[in-house]
């Protein structure tokens, strides 16, 4: 359990970040957070747009990456038709299924918003042909209420390539610790990033950890890169907002990201078999206090982890999530206690991480 004032910074955080506008390649406003919160310690970026804030502790060594992706599933301006319907291409994996009729916000050059609708015909003028059928995104297009290509160029400045992320404000549910968003993959992990990085002001830790928010992992983990080679870990932690199915359609035994039951452990997904070395440990830690937890086995999906562990000779890795119902649409849920179980758990398991810990991930 968090105390009051570790809740409430948590949801702060949550909230600002889970409505920012940060589809990938334009986190800009994700960034402009994470340096507004960690202000007090040096922030330095590198050519991908990745942020890096390295804390020491009472040793250079090891050096512990914990690494998080500031980027959305979003979309992108295609092109305009002449009537102002504004046609979409996607950032990230998308559902057609869950867009239609949606509220989206269009980020300008100038820094403006304007707010738009994913377009649907009414079912009045559906064909039977048409009821069951999966509409396609090259189908769909945004109406902004213009009357003119013209309009939506010169008086809203909107350009080619500007970005668009869905509308949804972070908003409480009926029962106390559920809260819906949009973004929460992985504006939760990013949110825990910061806090750790915050916690550990107080703490000495032995090692060097090295907070780092990335960018363009929903497009293929391409900042994650570019972050390894230029944080030099000696082991990382993944930190996500990984799917829950708690859900019909997954059998009990099958669930492995169940709301309210605590953080997810991740054993492996098809991109990355973690350190096996490096889960026990996590497992042990969690065992041992007590921390409400869940393993995964992954079939589908990638994470950050994909790029890192991959590095140099190889980076002892693990990822370490958050479920959140109905990821890669408009409005996913997450249960605050199994963010407080993420937080506490990180920073045990940051707090083992010694040289002869981390050595012993790779005495193979």
């Amino acid at each position: 359990m968090m105390n009051d004032s570790s809740r409430t910074k948590a949801l702060e955080l949550l909230k600002g970040l889970g409505e920012a506008h940060g589809a990938a390649g334009s986190e800009d406003s994700v960034r402009r957070i994470f340096r507004e919160e960690l202000g007090g310690l040096t922030i330095q970026p590198d050519g991908m747009g990745n942020l890096f804030c390295e804390k020491p502790g009472l040793h250079d060594r090891p050096r512990i990456m914990v690494a998080a992706h500031m980027d959305e599933v979003g979309f992108v301006v295609q092109s305009i038709t002449k009537t102002g319907l504004i046609k979409l291409s996607p950032l990230g994996g998308w559902w057609p299924h869950t867009l239609l009729a949606q509220r989206v916000r269009i980020l300008t050059g100038a820094g403006s918003e304007i707010l738009g609708i994913i377009g649907a015909k009414p079912p009045h003028f559906l064909q039977d042909a048409e009821r069951d059928k999966l509409m396609k995104l090259d189908d769909m297009f945004i109406d902004v209420g213009a009357g003119s290509r013209e309009e939506v160029l010169t008086e809203m400045g909107i350009r080619l390539g500007d970005p668009i992320v869905p509308f949804s404000p972070f908003t409480p549910l009926s029962r106390p610790d559920l809260f819906v968003c949009k973004a929460l993959d992985d504006r939760i992990g990013v949110a825990l990033t910061i806090q750790l990085t915050q916690e550990l002001a107080s703490r000495d830790h032995p090692n060097t950890v090295v907070a780092v928010a990335t960018v363009q992992e929903e497009v293929g983990v391409r900042g994650a890169q570019t972050a390894a080679f230029t944080a030099k870990p000696d082991a990382a932690i993944v930190l996500e907002g990984t799917p829950a199915d708690d859900f019909p359609g997954t059998s009990e035994e099958e669930q492995q990201g169940v709301l309210g039951r605590g953080a997810q452990v991740r054993l492996l997904d098809p991109s990355a078999i973690m350190n096996r070395r490096m889960v026990d440990l996590t497992l042990d830690l969690a065992r041992k206090h007590q921390i409400p937890h869940q393993v995964a086995v992954r079939k589908s999906g990638s994470t950050d982890a994909r790029a890192i562990h991959l590095h140099g000779a190889g980076i002892p890795t693990i990822v370490l999530g958050v479920p959140a119902r109905y990821i890669h649409t408009h409005n996913s849920i997450l249960n605050v206690q199994d963010y407080a179980s993420a937080l506490d758990l990180t920073l045990r398991l940051l707090m083992a991480m010694d040289s002869k810990t981390v050595e012993s991930f790779t005495a193979f």
